[in-house]
């Protein structure tokens, strides 16, 4: 049932969150979401943490003048892992403001994908699936950031927590039953990698697939400007398509300028951008060009793929379908197209071929090929 029935509790003085510490330290399994906003900015702007045990729950005004180390490391310190649903955006938000993430964390909604239900199922879904209960929804699209918070925005946010250790505990049997519960754990654990959150600028290009197979000195230049990008985005905190937008990225790369009045030719750059930061944007290629010409650069050109045989991706999508259907889950938690591809074309990296994917759908799939 769900948990702290009563007035919903805000969090928002000293006092207040260290008589929270006091009540969490030995409360047992956690539960966790988070408000947070994030329009105009690289960075999540978090704005409430709410937690729950299995007999209160609580929201924590992180925009208040509050320490919340000692509550954090209580969560930390927790053998058990913590309870999210859909948890890489929260966990995001986290670690953008604290620079740190939980130990360990369950996400339902991966449990719940790997007991059939929609893979992207939606916590009032869930909740209304698995305990017939409704949530109200209609504070979606409320300003987190706005204070004072209202009754119905904390009971709104309270309600996102209240019912997380109901669901947890239906799905832990329901996954011990099936033998998915270590599934469930180890695609969890992925989500606790500081890397999903600030990768170093220097690998910001990863983020456009089309580099690798690009020259090698327009490789150096895109990579370079996607570096510059990610920091000057990190350093004002907003989109990185605010600072250069991808299309335009690429073209300034391929075009290889030498004038800033020709950055005026660049399709998809928006003129204040050319104005402001034209110059820095010249001297990154230039640095980019100078650095290809004197093979400080271990770079090189992968080659375009071929398309797969259509009949070879229709023969190993059968195999992960017929799996699935074994299963009942949906077919893209044992491997999606591109997962498929990715096999086909001897990536030994790709996602079926480790964890227990691997047993599951990975042997077979290479079997295949």
């Amino acid at each position: 049932m769900p948990v702290n029935d009563g007035q919903p509790r805000l969090i928002n003085t000293q006092n207040e969150i260290d008589t929270l510490c006091g009540e969490f330290a030995s409360a047992g399994q956690n539960g966790c979401d988070t408000e947070f906003m994030r329009t105009q900015t690289y960075w999540p702007e978090l704005c409430l943490v709410q937690v729950a045990t299995r007999e209160q729950t609580a929201c924590i005004d992180v925009l208040a003048p509050i320490d919340t180390s000692e509550f954090r490391q209580i969560l930390r310190a927790n053998p058990e892992p913590l309870i999210l649903h859909a948890a890489k955006q929260d966990l995001e938000a986290w670690y953008a403001t604290w620079q740190e993430l939980p130990t360990a964390v369950f996400d339902i909604q991966i449990a719940a994908g790997l007991l059939g239900f929609q893979p992207q199922i939606g916590y009032g879904n869930l909740v209304n699936e698995l305990l017939d209960v409704k949530l109200d929804k209609d504070q979606t699209r409320t300003d987190w950031s706005r204070r004072p918070l209202t009754d119905k925005q904390i009971s709104y946010a309270t309600d996102d927590v209240a019912y997380l250790h109901d669901i947890y505990d239906i799905v832990c049997t329901r996954l011990t039953d099936s033998g998915r519960y270590e599934w469930a754990l180890a695609d969890s654990a992925t989500l606790v990698d500081s890397n999903l959150y600030d990768a170093p600028p220097e690998d910001a290009w990863l983020r456009l697939s089309a580099i690798p197979y690009l020259p090698v000195v327009i490789q150096a230049r895109a990579r370079a400007l996607t570096a510059w990008r990610e920091t000057r985005a990190k350093q004002a905190n907003r989109p990185r398509q605010w600072i250069l937008g991808d299309k335009a990225l690429l073209k300034i790369a391929h075009a290889n300028l030498e004038r800033v009045e020709d950055l005026s030719n660049i399709e998809d750059l928006q003129p204040a951008v050319a104005r402001k930061q034209g110059q820095n944007i010249l001297q990154i290629v230039q640095r980019a060009n100078d650095d290809a010409a004197n093979g400080s650069l271990d770079l090189t050109q992968t080659p375009v793929p071929l398309p797969p045989d259509k009949n070879h991706v229709q023969k190993l999508s059968a195999i992960v379908r017929d799996k699935a259907t074994e299963l009942d889950i949906a077919p893209e938690l044992l491997a999606t197209r591109r997962d498929i591809i990715s096999i086909i074309n001897g990536n030994a990296d790709a996602r079926p071929l480790h964890g227990w994917r691997q047993a599951v759908i990975g042997e077979k799939l290479l079997g295949a090929c």
